[in-house]
C-alpha cells in the first residue's frame, strides 16, 4: 500500500539531488591517485593497492542491491541520506587507518557502500524528477554527467591535496566529509518521488530484469556493461603504475593528472550524448567499447618501455569511451524499465559495470605468468569479443 507522494515540481528540482551524487561519486574517486601514495610512502605492492581498489567493488555491489530495494520501500530521500552518512564515515575510516592496510580496506569497503546509494538512488531520483519536469529524455544524461563531476572532481581535489598539501593521508578525506555535510543539508529539501511502500517483492524480486526486455539485456546490455568501468580504470590505475619509474617526485600528481583528463573527456562525452545517441541509433556502446580496445593498447608503449606521452595519449581514448558507454547502457536500462522495476535494474546494471574495476587487479597477478604488452592485447581483444557479441544482438530484432 502507499500514499501519494508529493506533488511534481519545477524542472530544476533534480539539481538538489546532484550535490549528493557529486560528493559519493567524489568520496569513491579520490582514493585512486593516493594509490600512488600509499606505494611510495606506505611501501604497498601493486598487487596490495590492487586489491584496495577490488574491497571497495565487494562493497558497491551488495550496496547496490540494498539500496536500490530499501529506495523503492521507503523513499530515495532516507536511503540517500543514509549513504551520505555512510560517505563520511568511509572518509574518517580512511583518514584514521594511516599505515594499516586492513583499516584502508574497511574505509574503502564502506565507501563503496555509500557510492552505490548515490548511484543507483540518485540515478533513479533524477530520471523521476526529469520526468516530473517535462524533460525524461534528459534523466540519463544527468545522471550520469552528475556522477563524472564527482569522479573526476574527487580525483582532481584529493590527487592535488595529496601531492602539495600537508597531512597528505588525512587532508583529502576531511575535505570530502565537510562537502558532505553541505550535500547532507541541500538535500533535505529535495522532492521525493517514491512513496513509502508496505509489502511488495523480495529483494531479489526487486532485482529482476523484465521478462520483455530480458533477450536484449543479456544480448547487448550485459556484454558491454563490465567495459564501462574497465575503461577508466585502465586508464588511471594501470596507466600511471606502468611509468612509475618514469614519474619519481610527481607520481600522485601524474596520476591525478591522467584522471582528470579520463573523466573531464568522459564528461565531454556524455554532456553532448544526446545527438551522438540519436545519430548512432542504439550503437554507443559499441563505439564506447571500441574506444576501450583501442586505449587498451595504446598504454603498450608504457608497458614496454614506460613512456609518459602514451598515458596521457590514451587517457581521452578511455575517458570518451568510458562516457559513452555510460550514457549508453543507462538509456537502455531506463527505457526498458517500469517505475517500479527502474532502481532495481539500475542496480543489476551498476553492478555489472563495477565489474571492470576488478581488472586492474587481475592484470597485476597475472604479470608473473605473462608480460603487461601481452596482458594489454588480450585486454583489447576480450573487449573486442564483447562488443562484437552485443553488435550481433544489436542487428536481431527484438521479440515481442
Amino acid at each position: 500500500m502507499r500514499t501519494a507522494p508529493r506533488a511534481a515540481g519545477g524542472e530544476r528540482d533534480w539539481l538538489a539531488v546532484a550535490p549528493a551524487m557529486i560528493v559519493l561519486g567524489w568520496g569513491g574517486n579520490q582514493f585512486l591517485p593516493l594509490l600512488q601514495l600509499y606505494r611510495q610512502v606506505d611501501g604497498f605492492s601493486q598487487v596490495q593497492v590492487n586489491i584496495l581498489l577490488a574491497v571497495y567493488v565487494l562493497g558497491i555491489v551488495p550496496g547496490f542491491a540494498l539500496s536500490g530495494s530499501w529506495s523503492d520501500r521507503y523513499g530515495r530521500k532516507p536511503v540517500l541520506l543514509a549513504g551520505l552518512i555512510l560517505g563520511m564515515v568511509g572518509s574518517a575510516i580512511l583518514a584514521t587507518s594511516g599505515q594499516e592496510l586492513a583499516g584502508l580496506g574497511a574505509g574503502r569497503f564502506v565507501s563503496g557502500l555509500s557510492v552505490a546509494a548515490g548511484m543507483v538512488v540518485g540515478t533513479s531520483w533524477i530520471k523521476e524528477l526529469s520526468v516530473r519536469g517535462g524533460r525524461a529524455e534528459a534523466g540519463a544524461r544527468r545522471a550520469s554527467a552528475v556522477l563524472t563531476i564527482g569522479f573526476g572532481g574527487g580525483a582532481g581535489v584529493g590527487g592535488a591535496l595529496a601531492q602539495w598539501a600537508p597531512f597528505s593521508q588525512v587532508l583529502p578525506y576531511l575535505v570530502q566529509i565537510a562537502a558532505s555535510a553541505v550535500a547532507f543539508a541541500v538535500l533535505l529539501g529535495a522532492t521525493e518521488t517514491r512513496a513509502r511502500q508496505t509489502g511488495g517483492p523480495s529483494l531479489l524480486g526487486d532485482l529482476r530484469v523484465p521478462k520483455a526486455a530480458r533477450a536484449r539485456f543479456v544480448g547487448v546490455v550485459l556484454p558491454l556493461a563490465p567495459w564501462v568501468f574497465a575503461a577508466p580504470a585502465l586508464s588511471f590505475a594501470v596507466g600511471p603504475s606502468l611509468v612509475g619509474g618514469a614519474t619519481a617526485g610527481f607520481a600522485v600528481g601524474f596520476a591525478t593528472l591522467v584522471t582528470v583528463i579520463t573523466l573531464s573527456f568522459g564528461w565531454a562525452a556524455q554532456f553532448v550524448s544526446g545527438p551522438i545517441l540519436g545519430a548512432l541509433r542504439g550503437r554507443a556502446g559499441l563505439v564506447g567499447a571500441g574506444l576501450t580496445a583501442a586505449g587498451a593498447l595504446l598504454l603498450i608503449p608504457a608497458a614496454t618501455s614506460q613512456q609518459l606521452g602514451a598515458v596521457l595519449l590514451a587517457a581521452p581514448v578511455f575517458g570518451v569511451g568510458y562516457g559513452l558507454a555510460m550514457v549508453s547502457g543507462l538509456t537502455a536500462v531506463q527505457a526498458m524499465a517500469a517505475p517500479d522495476d527502474l532502481a532495481g535494474l539500475t542496480a543489476v546494471y551498476y553492478s555489472l559495470t563495477y565489474a571492470g574495476f576488478v581488472l586492474p587487479a587481475i592484470l597485476a597477478g597475472l604479470t608473473a605468468v605473462a608480460p603487461m604488452w601481452m596482458l594489454l592485447v588480450a585486454t583489447a581483444a576480450a573487449c573486442t569479443l564483447c562488443a562484437l557479441v552485443a553488435a550481433r544482438s544489436l542487428a536481431t530484432p527484438p521479440r515481442h
